[in-house]
């Protein structure tokens, strides 16, 4: 540049900046003192809010500092669009006008999301009916639901904001949505892999290029919290199996121009693989050096695992926490040779000082009563602080089956060198439920249901039931409520009330059909944290209607065309120790149950004893076993009553047979039942093709052995029926479902095969 246009440049900017202070010393007023203040503009917005922003008032005085603060500060409000102040005669003249008022919101194009969820998403940045308009709120919105498409994989989403002024300075919004078709992942590419092949790799991924069942897992849909889960799962893969220079390089997701291709690259390290050469205990561990080295899970010699190394440093703190040391910090550092690539782990241990529980803090429980809360706790207020306590405490809370998640933080005292509050965290989950519906079993026909349930009534912890099942052969009505705190020591109690009628499972009319009552009640009594044990009494009435299909065995007995009663005396015991009652992986379920017939027209014991166990042999692979044994007879020169017989056969016993179709026959040629049962199956749990980890559909091959025995018979295995075959196992949304292909490999001349079976609700 010259020097004439330098010079020219000069000049401009000196003119404009003399003309900038003309301007302002002219429109600058000098201070007075302000005789009258007046509003105008206002259409909604009250004056008094207008005077009480202000920041002068009529007989104060008046400068322009005041004014620009008066400015700003009613532009704080958000209900202004334009602001100005004028001065005539010491009269302070404040003009304003206000921002339109939304006067509807409302979505066009939308399938997606609901549109509900939409207005309660807008809601909270600001944007709803009633509320003043602000483009840039405005704009965020649009930005807003963008990414919520962006999340499920809409990359093509396009969203225009319609805006149409109405009468009274309002306005209408409309969102008009062209959300496209969803992009979908073609390729997912692991760069710099050599120990593992990427096929292995990529199997552990939850996101995949699509397959069969991608319309049910949706595992072809990007989203950058699962992509950042699989990357985590990648180095959790490695890092347990002693690659601890392991690291993600990098990732890059890319789009096709159509904005419908997804690819991923995973650029990866994997680094030489390590052998723990030495495990060492550093620092103070309280004097039980010798304890604190039993819970050592690192294997010298073995490959460096870092799930070993966390579970030990995990023990380690909670083995602290039980002797009152909430602070206590354990690190587990690792002295690398990588001429050698070897790995000596030093445990260091500072237990730093003992605290105790000044307050248990509960949130998040809206409706369920804090006492419900606090009495599942075992760790106290103003005691020592006990982390093996603390975490049984937990673990109950999660047992009630009332909440989501539950979580348990300490936080220190600001103003305690030695004191700690717990806060209680739970995620409350909806309890009740009333059902209408149908269902369909090959053993059952069609079955109606109706039920209303409440496992929290009112918040007050107590269960309520009724439920209603009819069917061509075994209708049920029954009402039962639960007082799981009968007493301060958590003595259960349970009334029970039912009627049952039940037709043999045969296609035929005029059949006999067997009606009970049963009114009863239960004590539940906790022995230690898992264990229970059950005490009950009952009083029941059966009778037989005679019919076509009537057992030569229950001619004669005391239930035979006239009112049969009985006051059965319950003693069970129960343990269950599963991760899941619905799709377990691991875990055991014990129970064990004796029925005594102790006055009235019967005189009987009826025990029945279940056994279950559950090994996650890997994320994706399950074996579950199951064993039932159960035993009765008559007492005192009494017959066992017939309707009090063991059946075997079908889902949930021996698949391959028909339901209940297994044991003893009378002359007739019915199955009566029997006096003894044993059943056993084993199942193996994969995952369904296509569906990655999830584990509410499964696949499972099984094996069953069982039968029903005579009174007077022995358990015999020769004469156990036995079948193989696969399922499917689903968790649906009217409940677990099973349907089972089976073929039998012992079988007897008369037994009714059925290899097709399913139904719904049924475990083993």
């Amino acid at each position: 540049m010259n020097a004439l246009n330098l010079r020219a440049v000069f000049r401009f900017t000196f003119f404009c900046v003399c003309w900038s202070l003309a301007a302002s010393l002219a429109w600058a007023v000098s201070p007075f003192t302000a005789r009258d203040i007046r509003i105008e503009g206002l259409q909604r917005v009250e004056p008094g809010t207008v005077f009480a922003t202000l920041p002068f008032r009529v007989g104060e005085t008046y400068t322009d500092e005041k004014g620009t603060a008066a400015i700003r500060a009613l532009f704080g409000l958000g209900l202004f669009k334009d602001i100005r102040i004028e001065v005539k005669d010491d009269v302070v003249v404040v003009l304003l006008e206000e921002r339109p008022i939304i006067a509807s919101i409302d979505f066009v194009g939308t399938k997606e999301f609901d549109k509900d969820a939409l207005r309660k998403a807008l809601k909270e940045i600001g944007l709803s009916d009633g509320r003043p308009f602000d483009r840039s709120l405005a704009d965020l919105a649009e930005q807003d639901i963008k990414r919520q498409y962006v999340n499920r994989s809409l990359y093509g989403v396009e969203v225009v904001t319609t805006i149409t002024p109405v009468e009274r300075n309002r306005v209408n919004l409309t969102f008009n949505v062209t959300e496209g078709d969803i992009a979908k992942i073609k390729k997912i590419q692991i760069v710099g892999n050599k120990a593992f092949k990427a096929s292995t790799l990529e199997d552990l991924m939850d996101l995949n290029s699509g397959n069969w069942m991608s319309w049910y897992t949706k595992s072809d849909r990007y989203s950058r919290p699962k992509l950042n889960a699989d990357l985590e799962t990648l180095r959790s893969f490695y890092l347990a199996r002693g690659y601890l220079d392991f690291r993600i390089e990098s990732t890059q997701v890319s789009i096709s121009p159509n904005k419908q291709d997804l690819s991923i690259t995973i650029n990866i390290f994997e680094g030489e693989m390590f052998v723990v050469s030495s495990v060492r205990l550093q620092g103070y561990y309280l004097g039980k050096d010798d304890e604190f080295k039993t819970m050592i899970g690192i294997k010298v010699g073995q490959t460096y695992n870092a799930e070993d190394v966390a579970k030990t440093t995990a023990a380690f703190t909670e083995y602290f926490g039980n002797f009152g040391f909430a602070f206590a910090r354990v690190e587990a550092i690792n002295e690398i040779d990588r001429a050698n690539n070897r790995v000596a782990l030093v445990l260091q241990a500072e237990p730093s000082r003992r605290a105790y529980v000044r307050k248990i803090n509960l949130t998040g429980n809206s409706r369920t009563r804090d006492e419900i809360i606090r009495r599942e706790f075992r760790q106290l207020e103003s005691a020592w602080y006990d982390g093996e306590r603390i975490k049984l405490s937990r673990d109950r809370l999660k047992r009630l089956g009332y909440f989501k998640d539950v979580n348990i933080e300490t936080q220190e005292v600001s103003d305690s060198f030695d004191q700690v509050d717990l806060l209680v965290k739970v995620e409350e989950k909806p309890l009740g439920s009333l059902q209408l519906g149908a269902g369909f079993s090959s053993a059952e026909k069609l079955v109606l249901t109706f039920g209303v349930q409440q496992d929290n009534i009112f918040g007050s912890g107590n269960f309520l039931g009724i439920q209603l099942s009819t069917s061509e052969y075994n209708k049920v009505i029954s009402v039962a409520t639960t007082n799981p705190y009968f007493t301060e020591d958590g003595i259960s109690r349970t009334f029970s009330l039912s009627h049952r009628a039940i037709k043999p499972y045969i296609d035929q009319a005029g059949n006999y059909q067997t009606e009970s009552t049963n009114a009863g009640l239960i004590f539940g009594i906790p022995m230690t944290e898992l264990d229970r044990i059950f005490v009950g009494l009952a009083a029941e009435q059966t009778i037989t209607k005679p019919g076509s299909n009537m057992p030569a065995s229950l001619i004669g007995s005391c239930s035979y065309d006239r009112t049969c009663t009985s006051v059965p005396l319950t003693v069970g015991w129960a343990r269950d120790g599963r991760d899941s009652a619905i799709a377990p992986t691991k875990g055991r379920l014990m129970r064990a149950n004796t029925e005594l017939g102790v006055a009235a027209d019967t005189r009987y014991t009826k025990s029945n004893v279940q056994y279950q166990q559950y090994f996650n042999l890997t994320k994706r692979y399950t074996l579950g076993l199951n064993g039932e044994v159960g035993v009765a007879q008559g007492l005192q020169d009494y017959d066992l009553p017939i309707y009090k017989n063991f059946y075997a056969g079908g889902l949930g016993s021996v698949r391959g047979f028909e339901q209940g179709s297994l044991g003893p026959r009378d002359t007739t040629g019915l199955v009566v039942g029997g006096a003894k049962k044993l059943v056993l199956s084993s199942e193996f749990f994969v995952p369904f093709p296509g569906v990655g980890n999830d584990q509410t559909l499964r696949l499972f091959g099984f094996f069953d052995a069982g039968n029903v025995y005579g009174v007077n018979d022995n358990f015999d295995a020769a004469l156990l029926r036995t079948s193989v075959g696969a399922g499917i196992s689903w968790v649906s949304p009217v409940g677990p479902l099973r349907f089972a292909i089976a073929e039998p490999i012992t079988k007897f001349r008369g037994d009714r095969i059925q290899k097709l079976q399913f139904q719904i609700g049924t475990s083993f």
